[in-house]
């Protein structure tokens, strides 16, 4: 097929030729257009590439409409839109936390958007021209150049039910099994306790005598480089005053060997600090070492003691009790060996979606850690009693290290090994963590659970930084649930973040709130990957593993990221962004489409080097233009200068009656971006200096239920008068709009606009005083409140306009 030569363009409406710096095209016909000509053939309302339409009566007609004016099939013709299929596409999940879209299926032989030729019905009814390959490179994981993070699948179009019909044999049954006090009885348990307690008596007190020898051992090496430099400082001082001889000169000579002697001491005492320091480390990870390594031996001792009892049990009767609606439930025994790594066969929404689920579990562990338990036989009795499955078990064992909070607990210095406090005497040492202590537990409530040791992106990590030393090291577990390896964060998940000010002194201890992150529990391979790398490459337990490079790589995202069910539309989405050569960057970021209408997104931009927010003076805000089209929403970042740039991007769901109130809304970190500009060829000026926020109309439709009806873009070109008009879905009483030009005076540009209301339409007359770009905020508020008061006048939408005689 003949394809125009793209230097040699013509426009489809006015003929004339279109250059380059002003063209939008090729559309998916080959045609241009001007970028002022780019506007619907009946309204004249400006089009982008994701909003224009072509007719659907005839192929022959090139125009483009906007959706109000487009011809459409008459009645008896189905199409794409007829059928409404992107309103089918965009019906809620049933669940609120999921995110396929990151997670993905990998299964083989799964349909997505592109084998079901519905990919153009998701971008308005035209696709780029790159689109036939994208289906190629579909079920791949991160990795190998084929990265499938934040692509579209079977789950991201809500037909993955109908889709997993087939694999419902895969699907976890909660079956329910016998607690623990049915086949080992708690003396018998108690006995090999008490025997690992006294094993780990011994190795503490072999701790004690190390310390003490090597501390020894210091002091005496110190004492002794003292005794030899003071021997030397001495002797010196000696032939300086044989070879002086005056009276005088000695009594300088002694006030100089007294500050030198003085210098010498405090030296020596750095010395040792320093010194005591390095080998307080070295000991402490040789004892750290040695601990889990006695943790591994006593799991698996108490593990093969409780599936010896569980077998023989299982031999005299069914360990599983009837499901409540009669069938049995699928018999399948726990494992008596820990299986090998494997990708789990079900995502973590398919065994429960919502924490609520787990209330009276939780309850319970919250319960047990107000108390103090002497054996650890005890304590996992107390957590895993009432738990009918591998799962809760998990769940109690993490929430009870969660809420127990050991991180802040003070522990008296005698404490004794037999004392209830004794049991996490590893804790008070330093020689027990989080993971370890995890995995302990899970022995001896018979769940199998490994250590994966590896790299994180924790606190201190940038977006780019390389994995080229310790500073990132990370431990974290994975326990075997639900018939497959699943990874529990237990330091990440404990988020102790009550605000002890808002608490009564007098409060009682049950009604206090315990606040934790349910991400890192259970967590998917595909969402942990984005902050995890695990040293060795099974424990990925990812289908595709990545290398450390691609790990690097990844985008720096947090949990609320995956707890808000975002992801990256753009393939080429990458921890650092590089510009181009007007120093432009755009972050894509898309929403579940449950969430639209509660998510609000906010953002710093930051010097990454001096952490500096400011260029000549000027807020880095405005060189980021943050706007909202559909689920997708943009932080388009223009580089000042070249150099790097911290990109930080906020997210919180807060309800429209919640934004009207006024109140300070706390935004928290979903991802970070490093924005890299090597070269910068166009020198860009910073944005009107309007409200902060995204811009476009889509916040006012969400928020006020004010609806767009002559510009539904953030970026308005215009000549020299303007009119914008809103529909008002629900009354509001009063309006305002003012008006922003870079040097400019706000108060001057006052008079330049007005606002009229008819019926339920609203108009904004904006004449500009000169050429140039302006910003456009609009406010308004509802009418009384329940009480009788009047809401505050709040910030509903803002403009982007470009006044030109040319538009």
């Amino acid at each position: 097929m003949y394809r125009m030569n793209f230097y040699e363009s013509t426009c489809l409406r006015c003929q004339q030729t279109v250059y380059q710096v002003d063209r939008v095209g090729p559309l998916k016909d080959f045609s241009f257009f001007h970028s002022g000509c780019f506007k619907c053939a009946a309204c004249g309302t400006k089009l982008t590439l994701k909003t224009y339409l072509n007719s659907q009566l005839s192929q022959e007609d090139k125009e483009v409409y906007c959706s109000s004016h487009v011809p459409k099939s008459g009645p008896g013709h189905l199409d794409g839109h007829a059928v409404g299929i992107r309103s089918a596409l965009n019906v809620p999940r049933s669940s609120p936390v999921v995110n396929e879209q990151i997670r993905g299926s990998g299964r083989a032989g799964t349909f997505d958007a592109e084998a079901l030729n519905i990919r153009s019905h998701l971008s308005n009814g035209h696709s780029s021209p790159a689109a036939g390959h994208a289906h190629a490179e579909a079920s791949t994981a991160v990795g190998g150049g084929a990265s499938e993070f934040g692509r579209f699948d079977a789950s991201a179009l809500h037909i993955a039910h109908a889709l997993r019909a087939t694999e419902l044999q895969k699907a976890y049954h909660k079956a329910r099994e016998k607690p623990i006090d049915y086949y080992l009885d708690k003396d018998e348990q108690t006995r090999l306790e008490m025997k690992h307690r006294k094993e780990e008596d011994d190795l503490y007190r072999k701790f004690a005598r190390q310390r003490e020898e090597e501390d020894k051992r210091m002091k005496d090496e110190i004492r002794e480089e003292w005794e030899k430099e003071l021997e030397q400082l001495t002797s010196r001082f000696e032939r300086e005053i044989r070879g002086r001889g005056r009276r005088t000169d000695e009594r300088v000579l002694t006030l100089k060997m007294q500050q030198e002697r003085d210098d010498l001491e405090k030296n020596m005492t750095l010395r040792r600090d320093k010194r005591k320091e390095s080998l307080t480390r070295k000991l402490l990870e040789h004892e750290r070492a040695a601990t889990a390594a006695l943790v591994e031996k006593q799991s698996r001792e108490m593990l093969e003691l409780i599936n010896e009892k569980r077998s023989e049990y299982m031999m005299a009767e069914s360990l599983y009790l009837d499901e409540p609606d009669g069938m049995l439930a699928e018999s399948v025994p726990y494992p008596g060996t820990p299986p090998a790594a494997c990708p789990p066969a079900v995502p973590k929404f398919q065994l429960y979606q919502d924490p609520i689920e787990f209330a009276d579990i939780d309850q319970i562990a919250i319960s047990v850690a107000q108390e103090d338990q002497k054996t650890f036989t005890d304590l996992v009795r107390q957590l895993v009693g009432r738990c009918g499955s591998d799962v809760e078990k998990a769940r109690t064992i993490f929430r009870w290290i969660t809420v127990k909070n050991l991180n802040t607990m003070t522990f008296d210095e005698d404490t004794r090994g037999d004392t209830p406090m004794g049991l996490l005497r590893g804790i008070k040492h330093g020689t027990e963590s989080y993971h370890v202590l995890f995995k302990r537990l899970c022995s001896y409530a018979g769940l199998h659970c490994v250590v994966i040791k590896g790299y994180s992106k924790s606190a201190g990590y940038q977006p780019g930084v390389r994995f080229e030393d310790n500073r990132f090291r990370n431990s974290w577990n994975a326990v075997y649930v639900a018939g497959a390896w699943r990874f529990v964060q237990c330091n990440w998940g404990a988020r102790h973040l009550v605000n002890a000010k808002e608490v009564p002194a007098r409060a009682k201890s049950d009604a206090l709130r315990y606040e934790y992150d349910d991400h890192y529990f259970l967590t998917d391979p595909r969402e942990f990957i984005y902050e995890f790398f695990p040293l060795q490459q099974e424990w990925q337990l990812l289908k595709n593993p990545i290398s450390l490079t691609d790990f690097e790589e990844l985008p720096f995202v947090r949990s609320l990221f995956f707890r808000y069910g975002l992801y990256f539309p753009d393939r080429n989405t990458k921890a650092v962004m590089l510009t181009d050569s007007t120093g432009a960057a755009t972050v894509r970021i898309a929403m579940p489409a449950h969430m639209q209408s509660t998510l609000i997104f906010h953002y710093n931009l930051k010097f990454f080097d001096s952490d500096g927010d400011t260029y000549d003076s000027v807020s880095l805000k405005r060189f980021v233009m943050q706007s909202v089209v559909g689920n997708i929403v943009a932080f388009r970042v223009h580089a000042p200068r070249s150099g790097t740039l911290l990109l930080d991007i906020f997210a919180n769901a807060v309800t429209p009656r919640e934004y009207l109130t006024g109140e300070p809304m706390k935004f928290k970190s979903v991802c970070k971006f490093r924005i890299a500009c090597d070269e910068l060829q166009t020198v860009m000026v910073p944005l009107p200096d309007c409200a902060s926020g995204e811009w476009g109309p889509t916040k006012a439709t969400r928020l006020f239920g004010l609806i767009p009806v002559t510009h539904q873009d953030a970026l308005v070109f215009a000549g020299r008068e303007l009119e914008l008009q809103f529909r008002m879905s629900r009354p509001l009483s009063d309006f305002m709009a003012t008006l922003h030009k870079n040097g400019v005076e706000e108060k001057k540009l006052g008079r330049y606009v007005a606002y009229a209301v008819a019926g339920d339409l609203v108009t904004f007359t904006v004449s500009f005083p000169e050429e140039g770009q302006y910003g456009l905020d609009v406010y308004t508020r509802e009418g009384l409140s329940t009480e009788g008061e009047k809401h505050l006048l709040t910030h509903c939408c803002k403009y982007l306009i470009n006044s030109s005689k040319r538009n």
